[in-house]
């Protein structure tokens, strides 16, 4: 748990417990919101097939993942990590751009 907490810059246990609970809450969310706005849209499995169904629900999850875990980190008092945590991993992504330093 030390090497995590010094790899990601907390300092509490408390502060770690409340950054996987925010994970876990924003993966069921992002899942479960991708539901509805896949029908709104009209992406059906059937009309689909399941492998591109999977691939097209995945693609559409991403950036709703993305906008709910710095939403929901910021509920929690995490703004800050989550914030971070997202232009680390898009710059990452190649998408660096997106944020001036």
């Amino acid at each position: 748990m030390e090497r995590l907490k010094k790899r990601w810059g907390i300092t509490s246990n408390l502060q770690a417990v409340i950054i996987f609970i925010v994970f876990a809450i924003t993966g069921s969310a992002s899942a479960w919101i991708s539901r509805p706005f896949c029908d709104w849209v009209g992406i059906y499995k059937e009309d689909f097939g399941a492998v591109w169904f999977t691939l097209i629900r995945l693609l559409i999850i991403f950036p709703i993942y993305q906008v709910l875990l710095v939403a929901i980190g910021a509920i929690f008092g995490q703004f800050r990590f989550f914030w971070n945590f997202e232009k680390k991993m898009l710059k990452r992504m190649g998408l660096g751009f997106l944020f001036k330093d």
